[in-house]
């Protein structure tokens, strides 16, 4: 059996739950539940491999029990618990009882697995990991959309994001609104919970070429991901950017900001600009807005080729085989 430990359940780890039950059962074990030390311990024990999402304090217990019963821990890491960013007040490396939770992990786990190399890198810089503990497999995701239509579609601007206080800036949803302004002919849609505060910021600075949804179901979703000709994502800090990939799939050409893992995820197949101002996103919309359909195609034909589920179900269950079919060790000092 493995224990598959995770804080929020997600469409990434539902992704890797599914492949990790090709080798066996799967157990999740939320972090969202209390603490319970011997259900921990007993949990650990029942497992032959510990898979941990994200380093934190819901996976204390279960790297440390591993460790103890020299039970194998895979942690994927790279995303909030990698990160710094004490502008915005983002990261579990800015310091405090979330680093040492993070870093406790990270020492302790048999091995490491992010989703980017620049994941890779922030790890180093950030928590001191030595890279060469860290594997990148990117994510990998299926294709709901299938052949596109060749025929141009109508022009509309798309980000999709929870907008909550931290992801106005973070998820550069507030740039995001205000390039809008820059752009008056143009339709910009943003696709997410907008309620509480941040919602009613976004409403009061929404020019009339704005729409903003709130919540859709996944079904509407994958319909606006269809009918967008670009797709932006302002964002401060992302460890990859799978909304990046589920709109290249669909077809829309991706304008990014240079942050975090989005120029390694967008390649050649989309806009890289400088900085999240409103001024340079709307920059990157016009460039792409000169793009055609070619652009388009090689949006898709990236996403396909290097983010699909078979190349990251490959590279999971590689890591995987390693640790399970390693001998064990003998407990060390927690």
């Amino acid at each position: 059996m493995i224990l598959l430990v995770y804080r929020y359940d997600s469409t990434f780890i539902a992704i890797d739950r599914a492949i990790l039950g090709e080798r066996g059962e799967v157990e999740d074990w939320s972090g969202r539940k209390p603490m319970k030390p011997l259900a921990t311990w007993r949990a650990v024990r029942r497992s032959k491999l510990v898979v941990g999402w994200f380093a934190g304090w819901h996976a204390v217990l279960p790297v440390l029990f591993a460790r103890l019963q020299r039970k194998p821990a895979l942690m994927i890491v790279g995303g909030i618990d990698a990160a710094s960013l004490p502008e915005i007040g983002y990261g579990f490396q800015r310091g405090g009882p979330r680093q040492w939770a993070a870093r406790f992990c990270m020492k302790r786990a048999s091995a490491l697995l992010t989703n980017s190399h620049y994941s890779r890198t922030e790890l180093e810089r950030n928590a001191g990991v030595d890279p060469a503990r860290v594997r990148v497999v990117h994510h990998g995701l299926p294709d709901p959309f299938g052949e596109l239509p060749v025929e141009p579609r109508a022009v509309s601007v798309l980000t999709v994001g929870v907008a909550d206080e931290r992801n106005l800036e973070r998820k550069g949803l507030r740039p995001f609104v205000e390039a809008a302004a820059e752009l008056p002919d143009v339709p910009f849609v943003l696709v997410g919970r907008a309620e509480g505060e941040a919602g009613e910021k976004l409403r009061a600075i929404a020019p009339a070429n704005v729409e903003i949804t709130g919540f859709v179901e996944p079904e509407e979703l994958d319909q606006r991901y269809r009918s967008a000709t670009i797709y932006v994502q302002a964002s401060l800090h992302e460890g990859f950017g799978m909304a990046v990939v589920e709109a290249m799939l669909a077809g829309a050409i991706p304008v990014v900001s240079d942050r975090g893992a989005l120029p390694e995820v967008v390649g050649d197949a989309g806009i890289v600009v400088e900085g999240v101002d409103p001024e340079a996103i709307a920059s990157g919309i016009r460039r792409a807005l000169n793009e055609g359909a070619d652009m388009r195609m090689r949006a898709r034909e990236r996403a396909l080729s290097q983010f699909n589920l078979d190349m990251r179900e490959r590279g999971l269950l590689s890591a995987v085989d390693e640790l399970v079919e390693r001998p064990p060790t003998p407990a060390r000092q927690p």
